[in-house]
């Protein structure tokens, strides 16, 4: 169970574990799902048309990009910023499932609702995420940096990105995109583990009691449809923070087709509705899908995996 449910207390798991199973479950996904993460980034970030009709497109399809990327960058191209995305993916998932594990157990505790409730999930994996985001937003800049430049590269490494960033671009570079991933992430966020909640009732409501035992199944297929209705409901956010998180680098996107500058939120929201029409906002939604199936999908079921692990050690040594 997501969540502190005052009848599995007995489960007994610390806070130390909680963050390990958030962590491994966040390294184990990001490095199966980095190839659709960086072509979503890559869909995002583009200007023309996700279409073959237009002749300046770079990219037009899931398949098409993921061959050219192939043919023009290698293999590896696939996991530009691995090392950033990892460092993101396992500091992300410790703080975000223990903040929520601590803030529900805490709801339970004033004695003012349900901590089982999706109302409660929604808040309180909202607020879990908004404390997860701050503590790691500079290494998903990083992230998205090493994703979105072609070859030759402008970063080499980690060390020399986080050295040219700053001293080209100063301190707040590290901190670009902040204003619409905090308002993207709590919705985003809170409806990940409230619709994770609803799905496990509606699956364990119509699925017969022999279909019951399968618990590693139904975690896994409620995490991905809880991440597909998340992404689709939150999408357009995701684009503008892509989208100013590589502000000031445009000379590493002059291979992919036409640059923007954005003043802000707003501005960006403006230039891709005039530029881009209301479709510009859901530019690489595909890739995003299924990712955010795949990726939600696995990390709560790595979460649970890894939770019920570690309870089963201690029964197993007491």
């Amino acid at each position: 169970m997501v969540g502190y449910d005052p009848k599995a207390d007995g489960r007994n798991i610390s806070n130390f574990e909680v963050a390990v199973a958030g962590s491994v479950s966040g390294l184990v996904t990001r490095a199966l799902i980095s190839p659709l993460d960086v072509i979503k980034i890559r869909f995002q970030l583009q200007i023309e048309r996700l279409s073959r009709r237009d002749p300046n497109a770079k990219y037009h399809g899931i398949l098409q990009a993921a061959r050219q990327i192939l043919q023009e960058e290698g293999p590896a191209a696939f996991w530009k910023g691995h090392i950033p995305a990892q460092l993101l993916s396992v500091g992300y998932g410790a703080v975000q499932f223990l903040s929520f594990e601590m803030l529900t157990k805490l709801v339970h505790r004033a004695g003012v609702c349900d901590a089982r409730d999706s109302s409660v999930h929604f808040v309180c994996g909202g607020l879990s995420a908004c404390v997860a985001t701050l503590a790691v937003h500079p290494v998903d800049v990083l992230r998205t940096r090493f994703a979105a430049q072609g070859e030759p590269r402008v970063y080499k490494t980690l060390r020399n990105a986080v050295a040219t960033m700053y001293r080209t671009e100063g301190p707040s570079v590290f901190y670009k995109g902040l204003n619409p991933t905090l308002i993207a992430i709590f919705p985003y966020a809170g409806f990940q583990f409230s619709f994770y909640n609803s799905l496990k009732h509606a699956y364990e409501w119509v699925t017969p009691a022999e279909g019951k035992k399968n618990e590693n199944l139904k975690n896994l297929l409620c995490g991905s449809g809880a991440g597909v209705i998340s992404k689709t409901l939150t999408y357009p956010l995701d684009l503008f923070k892509k989208r100013l998180q590589v502000g000031g680098f445009e000379r590493a996107r002059a291979a992919f087709g036409q640059v923007r500058s954005y003043q802000g939120l707003l501005d960006c929201g403006r230039q891709v509705l005039r530029e881009e029409g209301a479709q510009g906002f859901f530019k690489g939604l595909s890739p995003s899908l299924l990712k955010a199936a795949l990726s939600t999908g696995l990390i709560f079921f790595w979460y649970e995996f890894f939770c019920n692990l570690f309870h089963h050690m201690k029964t197993t040594h007491s």
